[in-house]
C-alpha cells in the first residue's frame, strides 16, 4: 500500500525544515540535525518517577547509563528493560530516545535502562555491541540494589538498537548468561546485504532512511567487508536461533528494512523461539518515534509495551 498520509505530511514537513539527507552529511553534522530534529518532535516530554545517570566502567571506558523509573514505585523486585538507540550505529543518543525511553517506562511500568553506547566512525563494530552486552551484565549483577528481578530482564532497541538488542541476546546466549526473558525489535538492521526487495522497492522517497543512507551507516560503522559476515554485525547471519528469549518484531511495510526485519522473525519462529511479529502498513522507517504525530507509531508503541509486560511476567 501507499505511504500513509501522516507519513506524507512528516516527509513534506521534513522538506520544508530543510532537513538533508542523512548520506550527504559528516557524522557530526547528521548527529547535530538529529538531535535538533529530535528536540523538535518531542517537546512535550511524558512524566515518569524519576530519571537518572550514571557512569560505569564499560570495555572502552566510562559507560552513560539512563534510568528510567515508573511512577508507581515496586515492592518487590520487578523487571526491567534495556533499551539502545536508533541511528545507525553512528547517530543517536540517550537524549534524542529519551520520549520513546519515557513512554516504554510509562507503557509497561517497568524500569528502563538506555544505555550510550560508543558509535562509529570513532569506535566501530564491535565496539557497541560489546558496551550494550557489558551494560546488561552489569544491570543483571546490581539486580538487588535496583530492585530488579534478575530473572526478568529484556532488550529492546528501534533500527540499529533492534540490531543491538538482537545481537545482545544472542551474545548472552553465547556466554551462558545474563539471562534474558525477552526481545523487542522495532525495525532492526538485521543484515548488510542491501539485496532484498524492500531495499530496491523503498531505495528512496520513503522517508528518512533511503539505500544511500544506510550505505553511508554500514561504512562509518563496520571495518570493511568481513564484517558483514559476522552476526555481532548482521544478526540474520547467525547459524543458530535456538533457545533465545521470545520476541517482539515491529516492522513498517514502506521500509527498506522490512525484508530483513521479517527474514530475522521467521528465522527466530523456525528455530522454537516465541514470536511475535507485527508489521504496519503504509508506515515508515522511524514511524515508532513519531508518536503521537502518527498514530501507528503510538499504537506501536502501545503494543510493544503489552508484549514485553507479557513477555516479563511472572
Amino acid at each position: 500500500m501507499p505511504l500513509h498520509p501522516q507519513i506524507v505530511a512528516l516527509i513534506e514537513r521534513a522538506a520544508a525544515a530543510g532537513v538533508r539527507p542523512t548520506h550527504e552529511l559528516t557524522p557530526e553534522e547528521a548527529r547535530a540535525q538529529m538531535e535538533e530534529m529530535s528536540r523538535e518532535r518531542d517537546k512535550d516530554r511524558t512524566v515518569v518517577r524519576m530519571v537518572a545517570d550514571t557512569v560505569i566502567d564499560g570495555p572502552g571506558g566510562n559507560l552513560a547509563l539512563r534510568f528510567y523509573w515508573p511512577e508507581v514505585q515496586q515492592t518487590e523486585l520487578a523487571p526491567a528493560i534495556m533499551f539502545f538507540h536508533g541511528g545507525g550505529h553512528v547517530i543517536g543518543s540517550l537524549n534524542s530516545h529519551d520520549l520513546v525511553a519515557r513512554n516504554l517506562c510509562a507503557d509497561t511500568g517497568y524500569l528502563v535502562v538506555s544505555v550510550d553506547y560508543r558509535m562509529g566512525p570513532e569506535h566501530k563494530f564491535p565496539a557497541a555491541p560489546e558496551d550494550c552486552y557489558a551494560a546488561t551484565k552489569w544491570v543483571a549483577e546490581n539486580t538487588r540494589q535496583l530492585g530488579v528481578d534478575p530473572d526478568r530482564i529484556a532488550v529492546a532497541g528501534d533500527s540499529a538498537g533492534g540490531n543491538l538488542a538482537a545481537v545482545v541476546a544472542l551474545m548472552a546466549r553465547e556466554a551462558g548468561g545474563p539471562a534474558l526473558r525477552h526481545q523487542l525489535l522495532i525495525y532492526p538492521v538485521a543484515d548488510y546485504a542491501f539485496d532484498t526487495p524492500s531495499y530496491e522497492t523503498y531505495a528512496e522517497g520513503a522517508g528518512i532512511l533511503t539505500a544511500a543512507g544506510m550505505a553511508w551507516f554500514r561504512d562509518h560503522y563496520l571495518n570493511g567487508p568481513d564484517d558483514r559476515e559476522d552476526w555481532r554485525a548482521a544478526p540474520l547471519r547467525a547459524g543458530d536461533f535456538s533457545n533465545l528469549p521470545s520476541a517482539t518484531v515491529i516492522t513498517a511495510e514502506c521500509d527498506i528494512l522490512h525484508d530483513e526485519g521479517v527474514a530475522l522473525a521467521a528465522a527466530l519462529a523456525a528455530a522454537g523461539v516465541s514470536v511475535d511479529h507485527r508489521d504496519y502498513p503504509g508506515m515508515m522507517h522511524g514511524f515508532y518515534s513519531f508518536a503521537p504525530l502518527v498514530d501507528d507509531g503510538r499504537a506501536a508503541q502501545i503494543h510493544a509495551a503489552e508484549a514485553l509486560r507479557e513477555g516479563l511476567s511472572v
